[in-house]
């Protein structure tokens, strides 16, 4: 039986977890999609060929996709060995709406999945100055992110 955010057997900081992983899947897509709208005006057809165009623009844009590339390779590893170790079904839904949409939406949705599993045995106990220190990482990352959206 699967566990649920309802299920009283899931710890406190297990739903915090979930929400925040939530919280970073709908800022990501909201934060990419709205930029990869406008690889659609020529139609689907060319989205893919047209976005990659403006992937090879300048190094900085090489360097972070080759970064994503690479981050996605280990998460990939990570998301199947975790899904066969935890009993998570459909982890190659995940890795290919990982392509085809986005890893930074795909990510945070399996380990979603993965916490809904493992919270109950294995609820996470971050140190306080690691929450201080992740809380200034995502403010970072937020102010950036308007920043990039903006330009």
């Amino acid at each position: 039986m699967s566990t649920t955010l309802t299920d009283k057997s899931l710890h406190p900081s297990s739903k915090v977890l979930c929400v925040v992983y939530g919280g970073i899947a709908v800022a990501a897509h909201v934060a990419t999609w709205t930029q990869n709208t406008a690889y659609l005006h020529a139609g689907i057809g060319r989205f893919f060929t047209d976005f990659l165009a403006g992937v090879e623009v300048t190094p900085a844009s090489r360097s972070i996709a080759c970064d994503i590339l690479y981050f996605f390779l280990a998460a990939a590893i990570f998301m199947v060995i975790e899904a066969r170790k935890h009993g998570i079904r459909f982890v190659w839904a995940y890795l290919l709406a990982g392509m085809l949409i986005d890893i930074s939406v795909a990510f945070p949705l399996f380990l979603i999945a993965r916490e809904l599993r493992i919270g109950a045995a294995d609820a996470p106990r971050p140190r306080p100055v690691d929450t201080i220190l992740l809380a200034v990482l995502a403010v970072g990352v937020a102010a950036l992110t308007i920043w990039i959206d903006t330009r």
